[in-house]
């Protein structure tokens, strides 16, 4: 049950975080981007129409979600099963929260970073920088799934026990 509030509680401060990260993506579109876009740029329309920071944003909202829905999950298996579902210091917690953290540490502020090794790596495209920079995304996209399986593997364990101490019953 606690472990399950956990989840619920740190994917509401999540999301409030990913609605104040809209922001940064509304500022883009109003400002522009500061480098002259090319035109293969301007040939690949979801770059056109897409913010560098939309992948983070977009990730540590739906990633907030998964955990709303793997807490609320785990807390109706700590109810209803004969065991705990998960451990009180789950590693899954602490995957899924690393995981959509370091994916906004890198899609978002980790930009900048990037952009200033590579310049204009987003618009010109520059393949090494931007590989670099979706690389290191995907590697934190990577631990969230990892702790949401460990966490679902705990869940559909405390359920499937649920299910057969209610048929015996």
């Amino acid at each position: 049950m606690i472990i399950g509030a956990r989840f619920a509680r740190w994917r509401l401060g999540l999301f409030i975080f990913g609605v104040f990260l809209t922001f940064g993506i509304i500022a883009h579109y109003c400002a522009g981007s500061r480098w002259p876009n090319g035109a293969l740029f301007m040939q690949n329309i979801t770059l056109w129409w897409a913010c560098p920071w939309t992948l983070s944003v977009a990730a540590v909202q739906a990633g907030g979600l998964g955990m709303v829905a793997i807490g609320l999950t785990l807390m109706l298996a700590a109810r209803v099963s004969p065991i705990r579902p998960a451990a009180e210091g789950s590693a899954a917690l602490w995957l899924c929260i690393v995981g959509l953290l370091g994916v906004f540490a890198v899609g978002y502020p980790g930009y900048f970073v990037f952009d200033a090794i590579w310049p204009s790596y987003y618009y010109s495209p520059i393949a090494t920088g931007k590989n670099a920079w979706l690389l290191g995304q995907a590697l934190f996209i990577a631990i969230y799934f990892a702790g949401l399986m460990i966490a679902f593997g705990d869940v559909r364990q405390a359920l499937s026990l649920a299910t057969q101490t209610a048929t015996r019953a």
